[in-house]
């Protein structure tokens, strides 16, 4: 009897595309699964000509399907577009309205990627999936629980985007590329001749190709019959003087420079957005600064939970360097208190907090 199959996201990129290389190459069936998740074409008055830097787009699906028959192996499309609205578009725009700056991507290694391409596998006999990305996976014999690591290219590491993955989720994933660095992949894939060795990378959000939010929204919301976003309002200091008026919430985050549309002399930043009183409240550098934070919903993912205050490193952005805190347990279990060592600048709810140790990731949750 033949091995199962290892079911390999396949993007149309070059992290992916080597990974079923690597492992076609090792004799492993394998199966390379495409998701369709957004119709690039559904909002036109936002096509931008010759925008590059997306993923999952047309271009993608078919390098992708030319990248499987070019290892020979079987190569699926499943369409994923109405999930993939209803459990990262929606709660997206839903987010900004109500003042938090959400990371899609996250919700869609949440509940696309880790979850109905789990599902996916099935359909087609794999136990396991692979994909691209850039973590390690280790499974701890004296706890019984499977951990997530950063990856061992720290500047490529995307455990901050998988701190929501479950212990069922990381036990049928592989992550091949997690010991690697991005220069040596590139390098592979030249030796193997794909055809998408010296393909760009991928860095705008797959549904917003022009890189404004606001305007994705204004859109969306438009197509959906909601026409009228009653969100303008007042610009106003921390001691609540008038400075101007805005568009809208949604086109502020905290921690924004740029695009207040108020001129004061003096360099001013969002420090807090209000979707009830549609209050923008500005301020200088210093009031950004927070001590602590509240992260909800959070995920254990190396630690079962926690009983005490533990030392970690807290992580708020993707690019943010980890800062040290201790975490302290709250009475409600899905929820986590951190303390900063030093206060950190823009704090942002919406974002993602995730607690680390050294490389490892013992879990994250949602800032409030």
């Amino acid at each position: 009897m033949s091995a199962p199959p290892i079911a390999v996201a396949m993007s149309g990129g070059v992290d992916s595309s080597t990974v079923a290389a690597m492992l076609a190459r090792r004799g492993t069936p394998v199966v390379g699964l495409t998701m369709q998740l957004w119709n690039q074409r559904r909002l036109p008055e936002l096509s931008v000509e010759g925008a590059t830097g997306r993923c999952c787009s047309l271009d993608d699906v078919y390098d992708a399907r030319r990248v499987a028959e070019q290892i020979g192996i079987p190569y699926y499309v499943v369409n994923f577009e109405r999930q993939f609205e209803e459990s990262v578009i929606e709660p997206f725009v839903a987010d900004y309205l109500a003042g938090r700056t959400p990371i899609p991507c996250t919700l869609c290694n949440n509940f696309i990627k880790f979850d109905k391409f789990l599902e996916m596998a099935d359909a087609v006999g794999a136990r396991q999936i692979a994909t691209g990305h850039y973590a390690r996976i280790a499974f701890d014999e004296a706890g019984g629980r499977y951990w997530l690591r950063k990856a061992v290219d720290e500047s490529k590491d995307q455990t901050y985007f998988l701190f929501g993955l479950t212990q069922a989720q990381l036990a049928r994933s592989l992550f091949p590329l997690g010991e690697m660095r991005k220069a040596e992949v590139r390098r592979l894939a030249r030796e193997l001749e794909l055809a998408v060795a010296d393909k760009g990378e991928s860095f705008e959000i797959c549904f917003v190709p022009n890189g404004d939010y606001a305007a994705f929204m204004d859109a969306y919301l438009r197509q959906k019959g909601e026409t009228e976003l009653r969100t303008r309002g007042e610009i106003v200091t921390t001691d609540g003087r008038p400075l101007g008026e805005h568009g809208g919430v949604h086109h502020f985050t905290v921690g924004q420079r740029k695009g207040l549309g108020i001129a004061t002399g003096e360099p001013l930043y969002v420090i807090a957005t209000d979707p009830q009183s549609q209050r923008v409240t500005v301020g200088g550098k210093a009031d950004l600064l927070r001590a602590t934070l509240i992260a909800r919903e959070v995920n254990w993912v190396s630690i079962a939970g926690l009983m005490a205050p533990v030392r970690a490193s807290v992580k708020i952005r993707n690019k943010h360097v980890a800062a040290p805190a201790t975490l302290y347990p709250t009475s409600d279990t899905a929820r986590v208190e951190a303390r900063f060592d030093e206060p950190q600048r823009a704090v942002t709810p919406g974002q993602a907090a995730v607690f680390y140790d050294g490389d490892l990731v013992l879990g994250g949750g949602w800032i409030e």
